[in-house]
């Protein structure tokens, strides 16, 4: 076991230190073989919201957590954590954004997740999850056939590196301008129709991908049943028919990305609308068939909202900043690297710095930048050191399964969700990759 142990940590050392695509394309295939052997399967959580959208069970949250540094250590964390629940459903994600300022690549972010699977001798599927592949507005306006090649290349690149579930954001694109809700939302649903009709055209065979809609951004107003009716109606009109649609819906509830952050570097209390949260879930499920509704930018609430998410019956909710934040403010993190960070961002995050603003919002609020150009240094820490962070990190996942009652799953979603090997193969008419699968070993 220690040679075998020692293998799976050589590959995610050489598959994140190198620069060369091809050989991490060569490292992550030699990861996924692994898994496979072990029974550790790259999954579609799909058919076990539509379970959950037919009433079969209800009253948890799947935690949807995405990991922007030490992403090898804190994911065998939440690996260790969903040993210890007895549980299955959780997600592991990334933002297009993400992947850019991490400089995490969807190759390498799936195979790093698998190789955590692998080293904490855990089986079964695994659910990957591109977040927010976002329609940029200014970009869309000038070109939308431009914006649509790029999105539609994001989509084929992370299906390839075993992304079976997708959050399509286009609500940058609602016009709130515009007196009629339908015709507010007319982009909205017109692109998340066109990038599902494109998943369902280049998925895996035998897989169906989770796909993920979007009525409300993320620090806007808050989403109503109109913007969920008029979205949901014109998706189900402009999605081809016969195709399989999305599974559950994002909506605004009153978060933001990341938190409000005060002067003084603390965040502000957000007052979250679980009211909406639990009426718009409802009506997802009961009127359209889905899994149910989404939170965003939850991971900065206090501790005392996070049983209420299970209350409200939401399907899934999407943690990120608190995990980045407790790796910086960490004791074990070495003050001299936090500090060349920092003086890092003092040059190259210059711009982003607002007037009236203190260098503790300045910090908190850019420091993610940095970790694509540090994440080398971040990942040969001495193991003691990234032992011990993720050692506090993991106490929070453990929290954060339990208050959301994401616990004791593993057996509904043995029950719902089948395991596909898929082979990867280039087709030479078309650009983007051919999905085969099989049965599992």
């Amino acid at each position: 076991m220690g040679r075998k142990a020692l293998s799976i940590d050589k590959l995610v050392m050489d598959l994140v230190l190198t620069d060369d695509v091809s050989e991490k394309k060569k490292s992550a295939a030699k990861i996924r073989a692994i898994a496979y052997k072990k029974g550790i399967y790259s999954s579609s959580i799909h058919d076990y919201y539509m379970a959950r959208g037919r009433n079969e069970f209800s009253g948890s949250t799947v935690p949807a957590i995405n990991l922007r540094s030490l992403t090898y250590d804190l994911a065998r964390a939440i690996f260790r954590v969903g040993r210890k629940n007895n549980a299955k459903a959780f997600i592991f994600e990334i933002a297009k954004s993400e992947m850019g300022y991490t400089n995490q690549p969807p190759v390498e972010y799936s195979a790093v997740v698998l190789a955590a699977a692998i080293k904490e001798n855990y089986t079964g599927p695994v659910f990957i999850q591109g977040d927010h592949f976002q329609a940029n507005l200014k970009k869309f306006q000038e070109s939308a056939d431009k914006e649509m090649i790029g999105l539609r290349a994001l989509i084929t690149e992370a299906i390839d590196a075993g992304f079976y579930n997708i959050d399509i954001d286009s609500s940058t694109l609602v016009d709130l301008s515009k007196p009629k809700v339908k015709d507010q939302q007319y982009l909205n649903y017109e692109v998340c129709a066109k990038l599902t009709q494109f998943i369902r055209r280049i998925q895996p065979k035998g897989v169906t991908i989770s796909v993920g809609g979007e009525i409300g951004e993320v620090g806007h107003q808050n989403s109503t049943p109109e913007d969920l009716r008029a979205f949901m109606e014109g998706f189900k009109k402009r999605l081809r028919k016969g195709l399989i649609g999305i599974s559950k819906i994002s909506i605004q509830t009153g978060t933001s990305h990341g938190g409000v952050v005060l002067p003084d570097g603390s965040i502000s209390q957000v007052k979250l609308d679980f009211e909406t949260l639990k009426n718009l879930g409802e009506i997802a499920r009961k009127e359209f068939g889905l899994g149910g509704a989404v939170q965003h930018g939850a991971s900065t609430l206090p501790e005392e909202a996070f049983h209420k998410f299970a209350e409200c019956e939401a399907c899934e909710v999407h943690l990120a900043t608190q995990f980045q934040n407790m790796i910086f403010d960490s004791k074990y993190f070495p003050a001299d690297l936090k500090a060349r960070i920092y003086e890092w961002l003092k040059v190259n995050a210059l711009s982003e710095k607002k007037e009236g603003e203190t260098e503790e919002q300045f910090f908190y609020k850019t420091r993610k930048k940095a970790l694509g150009p540090f994440k080398k240094e971040i990942m040969v820490l001495a193991q003691e050191k990234r032992d011990a962070i993720a050692g506090e990190i993991e106490n929070k996942f453990d929290f954060l399964f339990k208050q959301l009652n994401a616990v004791n799953n593993a057996e509904l979603v043995d029950k719902y969700v089948a395991l596909k090997r898929v082979i990867v193969r280039k087709r030479h008419n078309q650009p983007g990759i051919v999905h085969d699968s099989e049965g599992a070993d």
